[in-house]
């Protein structure tokens, strides 16, 4: 962090209160405290870097070029710093600014680990809307008027957005594979050929759940949409498929399977549509729950 800090600029560098923080399942994260001799007062910052070997390997330099375009757009962690090649970390990583918030409620008891299982109770009435609406927001972006050099566009109307999340995750499988199972490689065909069209491809947040978003309390207001390392452009239908899988949904007293603890699955889709003005398309929905759930198994199974 001194060399990073030293690179732009900053003199009389010091890095106190430095401390790991526990969540998330893909990278180091630690909050810490920046003074130098321009700084007005102490800043609380986060370091988010990559480690040695993570169940997931994306850009950081991709990550942060998301963080700045939608500062103001949604709630994002303000970006600080970033060193996409991790030439001063020693690896990838980038710097944001700390964020008040919590992922689960204070005053609700449940065990969670990434955000799997969380209740949300009393707090959902001003929670769900939020959910809903900030990700139209984030659909709604026009990307095209933002820096987003390290990312490249599948063409409108054209299969490419389902085709190139098929082939990143095919290479990732046979890169990092322990043990053959032919479902994958039937369930890889099966996609390749019931490849939907994309009509107009958006920013896909890719791991937008439960888990992913902090609020302040006791006002419930978001203060934060997190985790951007799996974001691409694409269809707009593989984020909504990805909110609804079961493995993040938290069934309520009456048995009924509430998304990623919020709201029923046809409530989520009507309320999406609504905000974003939409149709949601749900033989496409089904499309990108087979590729969702693929891309788990290959995850769980071999990276």
């Amino acid at each position: 962090l001194t060399r990073l800090y030293g690179a732009r600029g900053c003199r009389d560098v010091r890095i106190s209160a430095l401390a790991r923080m526990t969540g998330g399942a893909s990278k180091e994260q630690f909050v810490f405290t920046l003074e130098h001799a321009a700084s007005a007062a102490p800043e609380r910052l986060v370091l988010r870097m990559d480690p040695w070997m993570g169940i997931v390997e994306t850009c950081r330099g991709r990550e942060a070029q998301l963080l700045a375009a939608y500062a103001g757009v949604v709630p994002v962690p303000p970006l600080h710093a970033v060193d996409a090649d991790g030439e001063h970390l020693g690896q990838p990583g980038l710097v944001t600014r700390f964020v008040a918030g919590v992922t689960a409620p204070s005053d609700v008891a449940a065990k969670a680990v990434t955000g799997v299982g969380i209740r949300f109770e009393h707090w959902t009435a001003k929670l769900a809307p939020q959910f809903v609406a900030n990700l139209a927001r984030i659909h709604a972006l026009d990307w095209r008027c933002c820096d987003l050099s390290y990312f490249d566009a599948p063409a409108p109307g054209t299969t490419q957005a389902a085709l190139r999340q098929v082939n990143w995750w095919s290479r990732v499988w046979r890169d990092d594979v322990v043990e053959r199972e032919p479902l994958v490689t039937l369930v890889e065909r099966w996609l390749r050929e019931n490849a939907p069209v994309c009509a107009n491809p958006v920013v896909v947040h890719g791991d937008y759940r439960i888990g992913n978003f902090m609020f302040t309390e006791p006002d419930g207001a978001f203060s934060a949409v997190l985790d951007w390392e799996l974001a691409h452009l694409g269809d707009f239908h593989e984020d909504l498929a990805w909110s609804v899988q079961r493995l993040f949904g938290v069934p309520r007293e009456d048995g009924e399977l509430l998304i990623s603890g919020l709201l029923p699955r046809d409530e989520f889709f009507a309320a999406y549509a609504e905000a974003a003005g939409v149709t949601v398309d749900l033989d496409i929905i089904r499309y990108y729950e087979i590729l969702n759930a693929w891309k788990c198994i290959i995850i769980n199974n071999a990276t």
